[in-house]
C-alpha cells in the first residue's frame, strides 16, 4: 500500500527531475529536450512505433493560400500515403509533403520535404505544385515538386530525390483527366486574360523580346496568385531562418530581451505550481495510518 511517505518521495523525485531539466551543475539555465522511445495536418499515426516524433514535426513557414485549377479545391484539408522503400511519405495539397523513415534504429529521419509555395507554369499549363522551405538540409532547406498524371484513383505514384534535398513527387488523380483541366488561361480573371492578349500581340509583332514576354507574363501569374516573386521568396526563406535562431537560443537558454526571460520564467512557475498542486492532492487521497492496539494482558503495547 502506497504511504504518505512514498507520495512524498515521489513527489520529491519529479520535482528534482523537473529542476533537473532546467538547471546544469553550475546554476546555468538551460533547456533539455525529453527523448521518448521509438514507437506520424499532414501528419498521421502509423503503427510502427514513432507516432510521437510524427506529430511534432512543424512546417518552417505558413502555407500559401489555395490557388490554381479550381477544381484542385477538392484536395484541401485531404492527405494522401503511400510507402515506398521504407518511407511513408505523406502530401497534403496545398499544405505539406511529409517523409518518415520506418525503421527501429535510434534516430529515423521524420521530416517536412516541403510547405507549398506556388505552381510552376509552362506553356500555359500549371506543370507543378512547387513545395519549399521543407527541414533544413545544410544550407538550403527541402524542396519539393509535385506533378500530376491521370489515373482513375488519388494515389502518390513514387517520390525520388533527384538532386540533394530536392524532390519530385508523382501523384495520380481523375481531376486532370480533362483534356483541358490544367490550363491557365482559362481561369485568369477578364482582366488578366486582357493583359496576357496585349501581350501576346506585342510578342507576335516582335515588339518584345521572349526575356520581355517571359517577365511580363510571369507579372500576370503573380497578380493571379499563382506564383510568387522572387522578393516575396527571399523573404519568407528569410523570416524561417531568423525565426529557426531565435528557437535556438531559446533552446539554449539565451534569450534577447528580459521579456523572453520573463515569459520562460512564467512557464516554468506554472509547470512547478501545477506539480504541487498534483502533490497536495495525492496527499489528501493517501489515508493516514493510526497506531494499533494489542489486547493480551489487558495492557496497550
Amino acid at each position: 500500500m502506497e504511504t504518505n511517505m512514498d507520495v512524498m518521495n515521489t513527489g520529491f523525485v519529479l520535482v528534482i527531475l523537473y529542476l533537473g531539466c532546467f538547471l546544469s551543475s553550475d546554476g546555468e539555465v538551460v533547456n533539455m529536450k525529453i527523448v521518448e522511445e521509438p514507437s506520424n495536418y499532414g501528419f498521421n499515426n502509423y503503427n510502427v512505433g514513432v507516432n510521437n516524433d510524427e506529430q511534432k514535426l512543424k512546417m518552417r513557414v505558413k502555407p500559401s493560400n489555395f490557388s490554381g485549377p479550381p477544381h484542385l479545391r477538392n484536395f484541401e484539408h485531404k492527405c494522401f500515403e503511400k510507402l515506398i522503400i521504407g518511407y511513408k511519405y505523406e502530401f497534403c495539397p496545398f499544405s505539406n509533403v511529409t517523409q518518415h523513415e520506418q525503421s527501429y534504429r535510434w534516430n529515423p529521419f521524420h521530416g517536412v520535404l516541403g510547405v507549398w509555395q506556388e505552381w510552376e507554369i509552362k506553356d500555359n499549363k500549371f506543370v507543378a505544385m512547387v513545395m519549399r522551405e521543407g527541414e533544413r538540409c545544410g544550407d538550403i532547406s527541402r524542396t519539393t515538386k509535385v506533378v500530376f498524371e491521370c489515373a482513375e484513383s488519388n494515389e502518390i505514384i513514387n517520390v525520388t530525390e533527384y538532386s540533394k534535398c530536392n524532390y519530385k513527387l508523382v501523384f495520380s488523380t481523375p481531376l486532370v483527366c480533362a483534356e483541358h483541366s490544367m490550363l491557365v488561361y482559362p481561369h485568369l480573371s477578364p482582366q488578366l486574360r486582357l493583359g496576357w492578349d496585349l501581350l501576346q500581340g506585342q510578342y507576335q509583332r516582335e515588339e518584345i523580346t521572349q526575356k520581355g514576354y517571359d517577365k511580363h507574363l510571369k507579372k500576370i501569374f503573380i497578380k493571379a496568385g499563382y506564383c510568387m516573386s522572387e522578393n516575396v521568396q527571399q523573404v519568407i526563406a528569410k523570416t524561417a531562418a531568423e525565426q529557426e535562431k531565435r528557437q535556438e537560443k531559446e533552446e539554449k537558454g539565451d534569450f534577447d530581451t528580459l521579456y523572453q526571460c520573463k515569459e520562460e520564467y512564467q512557464k516554468l512557475k506554472k509547470e512547478v505550481d501545477g506539480l504541487r498542486a498534483l502533490l497536495a492532492l495525492k496527499n489528501d487521497e493517501v489515508p493516514v495510518p493510526h497506531p494499533v492496539e494489542a489486547h493480551g494482558n489487558g495492557t496497550n503495547v
